[in-house]
């Protein structure tokens, strides 16, 4: 059996699997179909400083290879998080990562503060990417300045590691991650969804509350994959690849495009089991290949 595990900054995964953040709850909700601590980590729900509603409905749409999603943050604040959900993730045997949204750069500062409390938090996913907010969100994540800025001021008070998640609606993807690898950034995770919408021919009416919303699932791999090696080229912190991944394949060509481990979303929704069925099929990839160790795929790509 190859050895599976990678290292994110001082995250060790016992192997490059993970969860996207918003497509797993919070873990235990996926607990009667697999070992979650089988995965190299999980990224739950994203969470910010006060409770949030989230838009209003109808805010998800089916479309050709895809899905479209306006929730909108929706999550029970950081107190609930806290008292109710941390007391249970704890006792996972893998890296537990809270994903942090705020609508201001104070909002990300006192959330952050609040999660550098929780001892077994592995990391922090900080997410300036959400098309899904009127406020914050995706506002920094496509300006460089202000990516920078927020990656800074999070920098300042958290202790562990650090990743960043980066929007794909960007003209430059790679500016932007050298960016907050500049301010401290330990890793990046991209992509996030990309800006679409959904109209309803017979109405003429939007599908959605929000008119538009995040498109993901395999629709986006092949612009997430190019993301994905356009940004392993450009920093020196490791890159955790997401977007459309629905395979072991999949996940596979994001390694070998410069990923050092993935996170599966939309699929999880398709298939509950998808995380752990990637897990035995990158192994038997790495055995087929004669890999003693998955590092070995990382970057491989030949040109």
């Amino acid at each position: 059996m190859a050895n599976l595990e990678v290292k994110i900054h001082d995250l060790v995964l016992k192997n490059p699997v993970m969860t996207a953040s918003g497509t797993f709850g919070n873990g235990y909700e996926f607990d009667d179909f697999i070992d979650v601590n089988s995965l190299g980590g999980i990224l739950l729900k994203g969470t910010t400083l006060y409770h949030r509603e989230g838009n209003d409905y109808p805010r998800m749409a089916e479309t050709p290879s895809g899905m479209l999603n306006a929730v909108g943050l929706q999550n029970k604040g950081i107190d609930y998080f806290c008292e109710h959900i941390y007391p249970k993730v704890k006792e996972y045997n893998t890296n537990i990562i809270v994903n942090v949204n705020g609508s201001t750069i104070e909002e990300y500062i006192a959330l952050t503060e609040r999660v550098n409390e929780l001892e077994y938090i592995a990391a922090i996913e900080l997410n300036i990417s959400c098309p899904n907010v009127k406020q914050g969100g995706m506002a920094f994540g496509t300006s460089c300045p202000m990516a920078e800025q927020v990656t800074k001021e999070v920098r300042k008070v958290y202790d562990k590691t650090l990743i960043v998640k980066l929007s794909p609606n960007v003209t430059n993807i790679a500016e932007i991650a050298k960016g907050v690898e500049s301010q401290g950034a330990n890793a990046v995770s991209l992509v996030n969804t990309f800006l679409g919408m959904a109209v309803n021919a017979e109405t003429r009416k939007p599908v959605l509350s929000t008119i538009t919303g995040g498109l993901s699932g395999p629709a986006i791999k092949p612009i997430a994959l190019r993301m994905v090696w356009q940004v392993a080229q450009a920093v020196q912190i490791p890159v955790i690849g997401m977007g459309g991944i629905a395979s072991a394949t999949d996940a596979i060509e994001f390694m070998i495009a410069g990923a050092s481990a993935v996170q599966i979303g939309t699929t999880n929704f398709v298939d509950p089991q998808v995380t752990t069925k990637i897990v035995d099929g990158i192994n038997n990839y790495c055995e087929r290949h004669n890999f003693k160790s998955i590092n070995q795929l990382i970057g491989s790509l030949q040109l």
